[in-house]
């Protein structure tokens, strides 16, 4: 039906006037600025990040694919234009000649789908064949994601004391090495992705899947969660911080050689140690060390991530917050994020496990739990014993790593 009333004869019915031009403009821009996007040596992704082997493998079996598709496109409207033009009402005055099938075409449009879909299905198993296998020098990336946060494990470097180099939402990883990851989850499905290094895998509780990423470049890439997990699923962010091999092996040998320090006496690291260890019970708040690890203390903790190195971590929140700047968690901005998570962690991330401490109320387990109270002197002081726990400063994974997809790099 034309609704178009007032078209005058001969006008098209596409309008295109001086108030469409801009629009165009815009959407060619746009689409100019994304392909060439690619180009950016600083960008976290667009077309590929092709410093992955893994990434330059399903690069060359797309290509095909992609080639493929626009050979068909071509020949499917080669042919329609053809036949369109050729069999125009106009052109033909005589009633058309009627005949039943054509052999030879269909055979052509049956075997040659058939030859297409083989050859992509070969490229595909190939490439499975060679990303799918593990190999026994891999660097080994325990890998656990639950609501809403990440932790990283490593098996080879077991510490003293017991247990392995743990770290929370910071994933180290090699240069120019295989690294197997084994993703579990500890609640729902989640999905690990970090496009730079590799594609996606999902985190499937009592399920162990190990595959293989790697990158050739050094530098803090940026990872999330994509599978719908959830009220903070958007919030679920972790970084991968690749180095090259001499330095990831300094600093796994700093983590397994780190014992947390020991606060001052009086100090406000050593009153934020009481509380982190034994909580206040007379306001019903509950200690840290009941969720979170710190290695080489009593703190032993698996229901929160690992905070053995907090201070070195430039992540607040699974990523919701960083301290990218020369102060790091004492940076006025990023200390009031640090405070504010201390005290009211499910108000500032919807769906934190973490309790309150300032006597409010949350939704833990399906269940309202009301949370104890610590004074914000209190808080500063927890904040100042987690800014304490820092690897050695030659083990600082995060000084001059550059961050890709971002500005600068890390101090």
């Amino acid at each position: 039906m034309n609704t178009n009333h007032d078209q005058r004869p001969g006008e098209s019915r596409r309008r295109s006037g001086p108030g469409r031009l801009p629009w165009r403009l815009l959407a060619g821009a746009a689409l100019g600025s994304l392909l060439l996007s690619g180009c950016r040596s600083n960008q976290s992704i667009t077309l590929g990040d092709m410093a992955s082997s893994y990434n330059r493998e399903i690069l060359g079996m797309s290509i095909w694919a992609i080639a493929l598709s626009v050979i068909i496109f071509i020949a499917v409207s080669v042919a329609l234009f053809y036949t369109v033009n050729k069999f125009r009402e106009e052109n033909h005055t005589e009633a058309p000649a009627q005949f039943h099938g054509n052999n030879r075409l269909e055979i052509i449009l049956v075997v040659v789908p058939v030859i297409i879909v083989m050859f992509l299905s070969v490229l595909t198993v190939r490439s499975m064949a060679r990303l799918n296998p593990t190999s026994k020098e891999s660097v080994a990336v325990e890998t656990l994601a639950r609501q809403f946060w990440w932790n990283f494990a490593y098996p080879a470097s077991a510490v003293q004391g017991g247990g392995v180099v743990t770290n929370g939402n910071e994933m180290l990883m090699p240069t120019g090495q295989k690294v197997a990851i084994t993703l579990t989850s500890g609640d729902v499905i989640h999905g690990f992705w970090a496009p730079n290094i590799g594609g996606q895998r999902a985190a499937i509780p009592t399920v162990k899947k190990v595959w293989e990423v790697d990158t050739d470049r050094p530098g803090v890439y940026q990872g999330n969660c994509s599978q719908l997990c959830g009220a903070s699923h958007a919030n679920m962010r972790y970084k991968v911080v690749a180095l090259e091999p001499e330095r990831f092996t300094a600093v796994m040998e700093a983590a397994r050689a780190y014992v947390a320090p020991t606060p001052a006496p009086g100090s406000a690291e050593a009153r934020g140690y009481q509380l982190f260890m034994q909580g206040k019970p007379s306001t019903g708040a509950v200690s840290c060390a009941a969720c979170h690890r710190v290695q080489g203390t009593p703190a032993g903790g698996v229901s929160g991530p690992d905070l053995s190195f907090f201070g070195t971590r430039r992540t607040l929140g699974a990523g919701m917050w960083e301290a990218m700047t020369a102060q790091h968690w004492e940076e006025p901005e990023a200390a009031a994020a640090l405070h504010a998570w201390l005290k009211h962690s499910p108000v500032v991330k919807p769906g934190s496990l973490m309790p309150r401490y300032d006597g409010g109320s949350s939704v833990i387990a399906g269940k309202v739990t009301k949370g104890g109270t610590l004074t914000d002197a209190e808080l500063d002081d927890i904040a100042a014993y987690l800014r304490s726990l820092r690897l050695p400063e030659e083990a600082d994974y995060w000084r001059g790593s550059p961050v890709i997809g971002g500005q600068g790099v890390g101090q």
